[in-house]
């Protein structure tokens, strides 16, 4: 029998790279992570973008825990909880109650996209547009591995070898508005949605203004809805509470899930306009969703506290601040560094983009061994498509900024040490 390795099957880790210490997290305290091997490293990724406020918030997980002790589980699958009711309210605030007015609870960004995907068709069958069933998303964009997710993704992940349903689903170059009012003009009337990140989150590419601005001209003449997926961009990470909250207009349905809880549940939330959520209330229509871990009354309690820790802390001023200080670092870094070809993203959502000597950009098949170098050299950093990302928790101090772009520089020397033609005889 061949050896099929321990029991834990971890997501995307190659079967070679799985069981080691080095990779296992024992505990996690402010931007440290301590590993299995005994070695404390930096956290450079606001654990996979969603520790907004660093690890180990005690009144977030005072809030969890005292939910699990009063009501344990408390759904919403036919019925509702009052920790649900309240988590609902405070999003539609911070949203903007003028515009948003009812949430929809899911449990991660994936299962969120194949909710609202669901949604925007149901609602065009409502106002009686039963052709309108096709999805339009952005070349490059992320929206999760769930089969709905998955389909409307924009990069080939193995769409295909999964058996992912993509007829339905249409993609167009961003920032480039010429696609999209092409396929609108031949397809304009079976749009039922078109599905957007502020920020693509593959590349940390934001949407333009000038794109935005077409965008909400053509969704104004040829009647779709706007989704924006702000599962990574949510909870201050660019800015603003909400990076679309910087749009010219609004969307139609938000997403949000990573920084909800600040990392601590499983959970995500669908913030629905008054208009979508009146085709429902108007005709007394169910919505045919349902999540069994969906807007239980500890992830609410836990969406709550981050809230309100966001307040507490001035979370989104200060990820404005370091965001200040990131910008003039990397653009330092960019002058000093011949590895790095392009910086791109916003506030606190970075990516460096590297090139090999000739020139060409790094190859993807390169990448995981530059974000180890930069682990061993004491931080951890998310692979990108040509380099790494930096996601920092918007609570770091500048000497945590310091301290991640020492771990980058030396990170980056031992990766090119490594390719010289002295290291390879």
């Amino acid at each position: 029998m061949s050896d099929i390795g321990q029991p834990l099957w971890p997501y995307l880790l190659p079967f070679g790279m799985q069981g080691r210490d080095d990779l296992c997290i024992v505990s996690a305290h402010g931007h440290r992570v301590e590993m299995a091997d005994g070695r404390t490293l930096l956290c450079g990724t606001s654990g996979l973008w969603n520790a907004n406020l660093g690890y180990g918030n005690p009144a977030i997980a005072a809030a969890a825990a005292e939910a699990m002790r009063t009501v344990s589980y408390g759904h919403v699958f036919r019925y509702e909880n009052v920790y649900a009711r309240r988590a609902a309210a405070a999003l539609v605030e911070e949203c903007g109650a003028d515009h948003f007015a009812r949430v929809l609870f899911s449990t991660g960004g994936g299962a969120a996209n194949d909710l609202a995907m669901k949604l925007v068709r149901h609602y065009q069958v409502s106002r009686g547009r039963p052709r309108r069933r096709l999805v339009v998303g952005l070349r490059g964009g992320f929206h999760g591995l769930t089969y709905g997710g998955f389909a409307i993704t924009g990069e080939d992940l193995g769409q295909r070898l999964y058996g992912v349903d993509q007829r339905l689903i249409r993609h167009v170059t961003p920032n480039r508005p010429g696609e999209l009012r092409e396929l609108l003009s031949r397809q304009g009337e079976q749009v039922a949605a078109v599905v957007v990140e502020p920020v693509l989150g593959t590349g940390t590419l934001p949407l333009t203004e000038a794109y935005l601005e077409e965008l909400f001209r053509l969704r104004q003449e040829y009647g779709f809805l706007l989704v924006a997926d702000e599962v990574a961009t949510g909870f201050g990470r660019t800015g603003t509470f909400f990076a679309s909250q910087r749009w010219p207009q609004r969307p139609d349905l938000l997403l949000t899930s990573k920084g909800l809880t600040n990392g601590t549940m499983a959970a995500a939330a669908v913030v629905v306009s008054h208009d979508v959520a009146a085709a429902f209330t108007d005709g007394h229509s169910v919505f045919c969703h349902a999540e069994t871990q969906g807007g239980t009354a500890v992830s609410c309690a836990a969406i709550l506290a981050t809230i309100s820790e966001m307040h507490r802390l001035d979370a989104v001023s200060l990820g404005r601040e370091l965001a200040e200080r990131l910008d003039a670092e990397l653009a330092r870094l960019a002058a000093e560094e011949p590895l790095v070809a392009e910086v791109t993203g916003l506030g606190c959502f970075r990516s460096l983009h590297l090139r090999t000597p000739d020139g060409a950009a790094l190859p993807p098949a390169e990448v995981p061994r530059l974000v180890a170098a930069i682990r061993e050299a004491g931080a951890i950093v998310h692979p990108g498509p040509h380099g790494v990302q930096l996601i920092p928790a918007l609570t770091y101090t500048e000497a945590d900024l310091a301290e991640l772009l020492d771990c980058v520089r030396r990170g980056l020397a031992a990766f090119a040490s490594a390719d010289s033609p002295e290291a390879a005889g």
